[in-house]
């Protein structure tokens, strides 16, 4: 099978430009996350799309609607996709956390893989949730092409695991723009090919070409069909 994940981050909200921290927090998209949205939805309107997931936040449903809506499909919400929460430095600016919490914030900085404020969740604890979720996704979808509507951090833990990157290094490693367009191509539940990334093109021309499916340059790996059997199984 061969399966693509549009796997986007929701669009901006009222909160972006104050850099605070607001993973748990359920704030709104603003005027511009949805313009965001819409261009992204334009962009995406020919492709088949089966199905439309998002985290249950609601920005993350409001974005998945947006796009949802050429397609005339519904959302279905997803809890395990929802953004990594900061605990009792929700809502806080990130100097705000610095002068109230500096060995918090110094140990989160020297590893947010394992390290959660209080109350809060690390990246490893994120990864745990988020990923048989995605995974299930794939299964449920599998040879299709799904949407995805997840957040920042989410997002790019996600990525880290299906690369094979070292997560301890994500926030400074990868980054999400809102309303970002990732591509992650299946040949299985387990083989993902990262086909495009953090890609905001259509904030100022929707409509532009989508990659292909990997053909060319693979391994092998992705071209070979994946085997029902042992190699040793006579059967």
């Amino acid at each position: 099978m061969n399966t693509r994940i549009f796997l986007i981050r929701h669009g901006a909200t009222t909160l972006s430009a104050e850099d605070r921290f607001a993973g748990a927090t359920d704030v709104p998209l603003s005027d511009e996350g949805r313009e965001q949205a819409r261009r992204l939805a334009v962009r995406l309107s020919t492709e088949k799309v089966a199905a439309v997931w998002a985290s249950t936040l609601g920005r993350t449903m409001e974005t998945a609607r947006l796009l949802a809506e050429p397609h005339e499909l519904p959302v279905q919400p997803c809890e395990g996709l929802r953004e990594i929460s900061h605990g009792h430095w929700e809502q806080m600016t990130r100097r705000e956390v610095d002068e109230r919490y500096p060995q918090e914030a110094a140990a989160w900085e020297e590893d947010p893989y394992t390290f959660a404020p209080v109350g809060g969740e690390s990246g490893l604890a994120v990864t745990a949730r988020a990923l048989p979720a995605l995974l299930e996704i794939v299964r449920a979808h599998a040879g299709s092409q799904i949407i995805i509507v997840s957040h920042k951090a989410t997002i790019r833990l996600l990525l880290s695991s299906l690369l094979g990157f070292d997560p301890r290094r994500y926030r400074d490693n990868l980054d999400q723009n809102p309303a970002a367009l990732n591509i992650v191509d299946f040949k299985d539940s387990v083989r993902a090919r990262l086909t495009l990334f953090n890609d905001t093109s259509h904030y100022t021309a929707a409509g532009l070409a989508i990659p292909a499916v990997p053909t060319a340059r693979l391994s092998k790996w992705w071209h070979n069909p994946t085997p029902t059997h042992s190699p040793l199984d006579p059967h």
